[in-house]
């Protein structure tokens, strides 16, 4: 990436959506702008889980604010995540559909190990480079990550249902703080964060790091009483806890350094602090600058080329993990990445690049599902990505991988695929006619063959070959003439021609 790069990231999160514009600059990313909003989408969910159209407003009147921001940046420039409530929300396409547009850029709802991995990122590049072993807590409004990670390298991540919006409208609904309503809090927060002991136990990290929301919150708040600057104790949030009991609601609540906007939720964000340093073990805990959106910045970066792209190393993983025919694989992508390549027209070499990439990792997947049945196996692995754990990938990107590995064989018709999608669809069938052409197991004849897209019709696809070549052929040219028909129940259409 050229130095003086403008990047983006937009952080939907359930308290807050945070916009971070900063420029590339010899390997570092340094800050030009920063938005922040109190959305409080995570109070937005109503009992069956679906965001309420109030929420929903709420969301975009944001993201239209950020989307005249973002004017003028580019795709490759900008990324833009959300977590914990988009993950819970039953609605979230709805919510999604028209947030796309307004931004400006697709939203990437990612899990829960992935947003801590990436929170990971963001601490670990704002901090000076050591051989200390690091806890990284984030309590954010709906969920609470912890990593336990060195250097760069987050080694252990997981994601806990508990956070400072959740448990505040649980536990103190009508902003009331009570010293019962405190310990009901942290019993509850206790009980979900049991399970991070043996993991995340003192012992296993020498320096504990909070990052963003509630942390920071805590942080100001007790270095504006004169406690140690960007540090938090127990002693600290003891005397923190005090103060609320003593102010008895959050209405009442004056406290120099603390926002506004983290006073209705700082009961909630408290009370899963002080779990945590309980069950943990920690004693001090220093307040991190990097948090997930940074994460998002420095991951834009390694997305640009598949050597530092973890998503290819997570395609490796599961092929290695699910005993893949790597040499079957390996050919089916080079044969559909040839007819990719093709058939593609005013794509740039980098377009050009990302897709093929995408449309290797679906041939390395193809297979994956044999090791539970040889029956349907393309029906398990699409199973099987769309509920992976794969480092590196949104829900959507993952979604649309295991739509590839689904489409691979089998009838078109019944696939949930958008049409309209363009380059996808010519992913799908790329995939397919390499599968078709590989289907003895060794390496196919291309001599002669070439696919184009028909000049009069742009939702036609030809796959011309060499005079005699079907005849050489007959098994793969029989395979070919079933896959025409299976086009001519969608929008598109495949048709054969002797060159």
């Amino acid at each position: 990436m050229q130095n003086g790069t403008r990047l983006a990231a937009v952080d939907l999160g359930s308290n807050s959506f945070r916009l971070e514009i900063g420029h590339f600059d010899h390997g570092r990313i340094h800050r030009t702008e920063y938005l922040k909003e109190t959305v409080r989408q995570g109070n937005g969910l109503d009992a069956d889980r679906n965001l309420t159209p109030q929420a929903m407003q709420r969301g975009w009147d944001c993201l239209a604010r950020f989307g005249e921001r973002l004017a003028g940046f580019k795709k490759g420039e900008v990324r833009a995540v959300a977590t914990q409530t988009l993950r819970e929300a039953r609605n979230r396409d709805e919510f999604l559909a028209r947030a796309d547009k307004i931004l400006g850029f697709a939203i990437d709802v990612i899990s829960g190990r992935e947003e801590a991995r990436l929170i990971y990122q963001g601490v670990a590049h704002l901090l000076p480079q050591s051989d200390e072993r690091r806890l990284v807590v984030d309590i954010g409004g709906r969920s609470t990550e912890m990593i336990l990670g060195k250097g760069l390298d987050a080694r252990t991540m997981e994601s806990y249902r508990v956070g400072s919006v959740a448990w505040s409208m649980k536990y103190f609904p009508d902003g009331q703080f009570s010293a019962r309503a405190f310990q009901m809090a942290e019993i509850a927060a206790k009980a979900v964060l049991d399970e991070a002991i043996n993991t995340y136990r003192a012992g296993s990290w020498d320096v504990a790091y909070g990052s963003s929301g509630t942390i920071g919150a805590v942080s100001d708040v007790l270095s504006a009483a004169g406690w140690p600057v960007g540090l938090v104790t127990r002693d600290g949030l003891s005397w923190l806890l005090e103060r609320l009991l003593k102010a008895q609601s959050a209405d009442r609540l004056k406290l120099d350094g603390m926002k506004d906007d983290r006073r209705a939720v700082i009961g909630g964000g408290v009370s899963v602090l002080r779990a945590a340093f309980e069950l943990l073990g920690i004693e001090r805990m220093q307040a991190a600058q990097g948090a997930l959106r940074h994460g998002v910045l420095y991951d834009l970066l390694d997305r640009e080329q598949d050597i530092t792209d973890l998503r290819s190393t997570t395609v490796q993983r599961l092929a290695r993990k699910f005993e893949g025919d790597t040499v079957q694989s390996e050919r089916v992508s080079k044969v559909a990445q040839i007819l990719f390549q093709q058939a593609s027209s005013g794509l740039s070499p980098a377009e050009l690049a990302r897709f093929q990439r995408k449309l290797d990792w679906a041939a390395q997947l193809h297979e994956i599902g044999s090791q539970i049945s040889h029956s349907d196996y393309h029906k398990h692995g699409a199973y099987i990505l769309d509920n992976a754990d794969a480092m590196g990938f949104a829900l959507s990107e993952l979604h649309k991988l295991s739509l590839l590995v689904l489409g691979h064989r089998g009838k078109l018709r019944k696939l949930e695929v958008d049409f309209k999608d363009e380059l996808f669809v010519q992913q799908l069938l790329t995939l397919r006619l390499a599968v078709i052409l590989c289907h003895a197991r060794r390496d196919p004849d291309l001599d002669g063959l070439a696919l184009t897209r028909d000049v009069k019709n742009a939702n036609c696809f030809v796959l011309g070959y060499r005079p005699g070549w079907a005849q050489a052929f007959p098994q793969s040219a029989h395979l070919l003439r079933e896959e025409v028909l299976a086009w001519q129940k969608t929008p598109w259409s495949l048709t054969l021609s002797e060159r």
